[in-house]
């Protein structure tokens, strides 16, 4: 496989890359983690070795910050955590400028936020690479992560049929956008009345249609899952969302908690997949979350491997 010269690139969502560029990443996730199990640690230290990656953090995080500041750290950069509230941002300083001067002090931004403007905001004014740790809109560090779990779990992507159950917030558009470029069926299990993005909408259904594969919302979960390979649940209610709708929304997504029967119902060797914090009893059952079908711990170590191939690739 070619290797990509990205250096320099922002990663504020998936749209920007093709295929070969993802497939790139993916193997580049794979290639580190390999070295870190084979004790290849001095080796990987080099790679990003004198570099300062700031990390600007708007809403909570627990496996984000720690996993970007643990990729820093192994390959051999040093990274600062920093919420807006103790910088000069809070007594509204422009971030044109804060922009700017970051740029002068560091080789890349990350930021976790809510508007996708305001990332894309970043990278207008910086020549340093700025990369997506999730906005309301996206969370594309994230389907790296989910893709790296299933092609090891699976052997591969293509020709894989994927269930997705819960909010239609900023990891399903993500993945509506991912799923189609990489040859998988993704089919969404949600209530009526919660929709995607339409712009997202769209560009997935053009992908989907390009590719030969299906991307559609259906609104039973039994039909849903019925042949599924994957089947990802995530929580009712996001960040960002107001408190008062989550008494609804628990009311509306009662009927597709994912339990041991509904997985019964997908393929034998069928995986549970979920980005975390899990709410067990509502999104999923803690059978199915502790059960033989669950992969989330190894998605989220693969958090780490694939947001330090982004940033090794990225990186000048």
């Amino acid at each position: 496989m070619p290797a990509f010269n990205m250096k320099g690139r922002d990663f504020i969502t998936t749209r920007d890359f093709t295929r070969e560029e993802l497939d790139f990443i993916l193997d580049l996730s794979s290639q580190l983690k390999s070295m870190f199990y084979a004790g290849m640690r001095k080796s990987l230290r080099e790679i990003l070795d004198g570099r300062n990656i700031a990390l600007l953090f708007k809403k909570p995080s627990t496996r984000t910050r720690n996993s970007f500041q643990i990729a820093a750290s192994r390959l051999g950069a040093f990274s600062v955590y920093m919420r807006p509230d103790e910088l000069q941002l809070a007594r509204g300083e422009p971030i044109i400028d804060t922009a700017n001067v970051l740029d002068r002090y560091y080789d890349a931004l990350v930021i976790r936020t809510f508007e996708q403007s305001e990332v894309e905001e970043y990278a207008r004014y910086m020549k340093n690479p700025v990369i997506n740790a999730l906005t309301d809109e996206e969370h594309p560090c994230q389907v790296m992560a989910d893709l790296l779990t299933i092609r090891e779990k699976k052997g591969r992507l293509d020709g894989l049929r994927m269930v997705y159950t819960g909010d239609i917030w900023n990891v399903c558009h993500s993945l509506i956008t991912v799923a189609p470029v990489f040859g998988i069926d993704l089919i969404i299990a949600a209530p009526r009345g919660y929709e995607p993005l339409p712009e997202i909408w769209k560009y997935g259904q053009e992908k989907a249609s390009r590719n030969g594969t299906r991307l559609e919302i259906i609104h039973d979960i039994k039909e849903a899952v019925r042949g599924a390979d994957i089947i990802y649940a995530n929580t009712w209610w996001s960040m960002g969302k107001p408190e008062m709708d989550k008494e609804k929304r628990k009311e509306d997504f009662k009927p597709f908690t994912v339990t041991a029967e509904i997985m019964n119902q997908a393929k034998e060797d069928a995986i549970f997949m979920h980005c975390l914090p899990a709410y067990r009893g509502n999104e999923m059952t803690t059978e199915v979350i502790e059960g033989r079908w669950s992969v989330v711990y190894d998605q989220a170590e693969n958090r780490l491997w694939t947001e330090a191939a982004i940033m090794a690739a990225l990186i000048p």
